[in-house]
């Protein structure tokens, strides 16, 4: 195993197991939840591919959750599962910050919370999260403003004491800007610091080329559900007369609507998707939806029975809620599905579930 501080670090845990084992095990669980049998398998490197690491301060540094001890932080450093430049941000930032009015999660006492590092092909980020309830944010804010650093964009964002978010709408730019670019199959997207994003790139390029294969099938109208920053539609959005992107975020609407740029058939709603009825959708529909590790409302899949699309791809990183929102789409069969390896090392993954209307 090549991290010292696998078993004790409550981050990965099939480091223990050859990679080709820890593909296989995922494939197997898969198969077994779905009770599909043809999966297939996409990965890459299976270490410094991660390009995010929300880390926690303690009083003498930063570090990572504690396996079985969510309370204590275990001073790390270095992630070998993050991408190289995240560990350089990483020694920076334990050279700068080693005597810390760090947040203690039990006490609900302290200011300095998360250090969230987000690299892109181009960019370095480093996102500050503080106690908004702290006697001592202004203390904390002249510290962060000495660290000196090889990132292009820092932000300092608040959150409350009983909040344990590392992400917030509650932020300011302290040096370059707010949102970040990345490129996929050839086009441009802006994010926002605080919006989800896939944390593999290589992965996730290999995604959205089998989800635009799958695509390719269909025609008539695409409404991307839990659409982000709105990538599946921009990148599917010359196979369809019309393409709707619904999210609840604004920072992720605001940028979905910087990514459409010029294209006259693409649209965006900020919405949350248990109001899908609000839209009334007419017309022939293939959706395409990306929700939370929670899964979908119900109110969301009672609504998708109703407008019966012709075809429903769902992208999951919750296999086990995957099965059980599935399983509510009776008149619907699987087609096909896929497993994306975003996580290496660990216990999850990705999968693209290709359902069919059973007509």
């Amino acid at each position: 195993m090549l991290c010292r501080y696998f078993g004790r670090c409550g981050g990965c845990s099939l480091q223990h197991l050859d990679y080709d084992k820890q593909l296989e095990q995922k494939r197997d669980l898969v198969k077994n939840l779905l009770n599909f049998s043809d999966i297939m398998v996409f990965s890459d490197s299976d270490f410094y591919y991660r390009n995010r690491i929300d880390l926690v301060f303690h009083k003498t540094g930063l570090g990572l959750r504690k396996k079985g001890m969510w309370w204590c932080v275990l001073d790390i450093e270095e992630c070998i599962i993050c991408e190289e430049r995240i560990n350089k941000i990483i020694n920076e930032l334990r050279d700068y910050f080693k005597e810390n009015d760090a947040f203690d999660i039990k006490r609900r006492i302290g200011t300095l919370r998360y250090a969230v590092i987000r690299v892109t092909r181009k960019e370095i980020c480093i996102n500050f999260i503080l106690n908004s309830d702290s006697m001592k944010i202004s203390e904390a804010i002249e510290k962060i403003k000495g660290f000196r650093t090889c990132a292009n964009d820092i932000t300092i964002g608040y959150v409350g004491r009983n909040s344990d978010l590392s992400v917030t709408d509650d932020y300011f730019v302290l040096k370059g800007r707010d949102n970040l670019e990345e490129e996929i199959l050839g086009r441009g997207f802006i994010f926002n610091c605080q919006s989800f994003f896939q944390n593999n790139y290589n992965v996730a390029v290999k995604m959205h080329k089998y989800v635009s294969g799958l695509l390719k099938k269909y025609n008539g109208n695409l409404l991307d559900l839990y659409g982000g920053v709105g990538c599946f539609g921009v990148i599917n959005s010359n196979g369809f007369s019309k393409i709707l992107v619904v999210d609840e975020s604004k920072n992720a609407i605001a940028c979905a609507r910087i990514n459409i740029g010029d294209l006259k058939n693409m649209g965006v709603k900020l919405l949350d998707s248990k109001y899908l009825k609000r839209l009334e959708l007419k017309g022939r529909w293939v959706v395409i939806l990306d929700p939370p590790r929670s899964g979908m409302h119900f109110k969301v899949i009672e609504e998708l029975n109703l407008l019966r699309p012709e075809a429903i791809i769902y992208v999951s990183c919750n296999v086990k809620q995957l099965a059980r929102d599935l399983a509510k789409f009776n008149d619907y069969r699987i087609e096909s599905a896929a497993l994306f390896d975003m996580f290496p090392q660990t216990e999850h993954c990705e999968v693209a579930v290709e359902l069919k209307l059973d007509n």
